[in-house]
């Protein structure tokens, strides 16, 4: 079970020699509320507050709350890093997906934003931050052998899956925290057993769910597939079979 997350609080923020507000000011304001309260605690009049400031003076770096929440769901994305002259493809998606993770778990209330946001946005209309995760993975796997429309596929059947793991995570599965039996912990006694046999038979192993684990195997199911997709890719391509004047096939490659 993932360890209960300690609640953020928003720390005191440095302002410009003159006195203004940045706008890194602004989004690091922004993300500590989100942190603590959750995007719907998220709104202009209270970022000001926050801040010490008039709200007026937030548009400036945000004409309202929609752009406000994209900017923060790139701030958060300018952490992941992909290292694009890593040789071995494979395993820096495996960092790539360890590092999403750790953002997810450090900033759970950002979460529903960074799986969303592509489904609200169109692809060129999303902050340049937001596309700099698609572009630099497409970039490494291209540099890697793969085909476009392959490495974009790939792409996104990996934040697919990231983006799943991390909501089933964060989720919580413990109703009562203090009970020993891992079908009373879970609340799991309340489903018929008639129609959940299999669900209620499995408490142990949900009790014992393991994120960082859990990530892991669905990995290395996923990169194993890759892999295999990656090794196709590099055969040569099987020389067409065309018809020999009797109607027997023949390999054209022999005819020549």
């Amino acid at each position: 079970m993932t360890a209960p997350r300690a609640r953020r609080t928003v720390p005191t923020l440095p302002v410009s020699r003159d006195g203004t507000l940045t706008r890194a000011v602004v989004l690091s304001a922004a993300l500590g509320l989100i942190d603590r309260d959750g995007a719907d605690g998220l709104s202009m009049r209270r970022l000001a507050r926050e801040l010490g400031r008039d709200p007026m003076t937030l548009y400036r770096h945000a004409p309202n709350k929609a752009a406000l929440l994209e900017a923060v769901a790139e701030t958060v994305l300018a952490e992941l890093e992909v290292d694009l002259t890593d040789p071995d493809w494979a395993s820096q998606l495996r960092q790539v997906a360890r590092q999403y993770r750790r953002l997810a778990l450090a900033h759970p209330n950002v979460v529903p934003l960074l799986v969303t946001l592509p489904l609200s946005t169109p692809l060129a209309l999303r902050p340049r931050g937001v596309l700099r995760p698609l572009e630099d993975i497409v970039e490494l796997l291209m540099g890697a052998g793969f085909a476009g429309a392959d490495a974009l596929h790939i792409y996104r059947a990996l934040f697919g899956f990231l983006h799943g793991h991390v909501l089933n995570e964060l989720q919580e599965l413990v109703e009562n925290p203090d009970e020993t039996d891992d079908l009373l912990r879970l609340g799991l006694h309340r489903l018929p057993i008639g129609e959940f046999p299999r669900l209620r038979s499995l408490a142990p192993v949900l009790a014992s769910y393991d994120g960082g684990a859990e990530l892991e195997r669905g990995l290395d199911i996923l990169l194993a597939g890759l892999g295999t997709m990656a090794r196709r890719a590099d055969r040569p391509p099987s020389a067409p079979v065309v018809q020999g004047p009797n109607g027997v096939g023949t390999d054209r490659a022999a005819t020549r």
